[in-house]
């Protein structure tokens, strides 16, 4: 099965019409109430593994493109977004994206990653895509914190910690700015999903160190030179 049908259908039994628009109201509420803060309304901003545009579709951005494999991803995108449908681990040589961007955003990606030397990959190619002091947001299933249902989902390959990723972040150059080892609750699928809940959990950072199994990371390039 070629891979963009198999993403296809996976996600689609993964997830049905209802809990969709749950997790687009989810979304909203984690923008306006958290990552808003991070992104300026200017921004060029880049959504790599975006999935249905929930991330995408809802920030506040000057520009605003998404790459994912998952040929559904055009079907749900707003008229602003610019969606490519290739795989950023297998690059056409004609195809840069040299300091294009002042955010890139990675929500529930590396854990799909076949090895250690694709995550490499990825992080290397975010920080060249970014602009001088451009920074990448992450929000990733922290394997420290979630390891008992972290292969309960089939498409689950690569463990990652909050220090795995910062050392990698660190080795390619960039400056870990914002680091939450437990964040987010490791999945909402099968649970009730409450944009008030949410909203209250926001609010209230000590009930992350006993429900968050995902972390957030901020992490800036460095300016060549200082």
């Amino acid at each position: 099965m070629k891979t963009d049908t198999y993403l296809k259908k996976l996600y689609a039994n993964r997830f049905d019409s209802r809990q969709m628009q749950a997790k687009v109201a989810l979304w909203k509420v984690l923008i306006d109430e958290f990552l808003q803060d991070y992104v300026p309304p200017e921004s060029a901003v880049l959504d790599i593994g975006g999935g249905y545009c929930e991330f995408i579709n809802q920030i506040r951005a000057g520009e605003k493109c998404l790459i994912d494999l998952n040929p559904d991803s055009k079907l749900f995108a707003d008229a602003d977004v610019k969606v490519l449908n290739i795989d950023v681990l297998n690059l056409d040589k004609h195809t840069s994206f040299s300091q294009q961007f002042d955010r890139i955003f990675i929500s529930n990606f590396f854990e799909h990653l076949r090895n250690k030397e694709e995550l490499v990959e990825i992080i290397s190619f975010c920080f060249d895509a970014l602009k001088p002091s451009g920074s990448l947001l992450v929000i990733q299933p922290n394997f420290k914190y979630s390891y008992k249902e972290y292969y309960d989902f089939i498409d689950h390959q690569l463990p990652i910690t909050h220090l795995s990723l910062q050392e990698l972040l660190q080795t390619v150059g960039f400056k870990v700015d914002v680091m939450i080892p437990r964040f987010l609750p490791f999945s909402t699928k099968g649970r009730p999903a409450s944009p008030l809940l949410l909203k209250v959990y926001l609010k209230l950072p000590f009930l992350w160190r006993f429900l968050g199994g995902q972390m957030f990371v901020k992490a800036s390039k460095i300016r060549v030179g200082g």
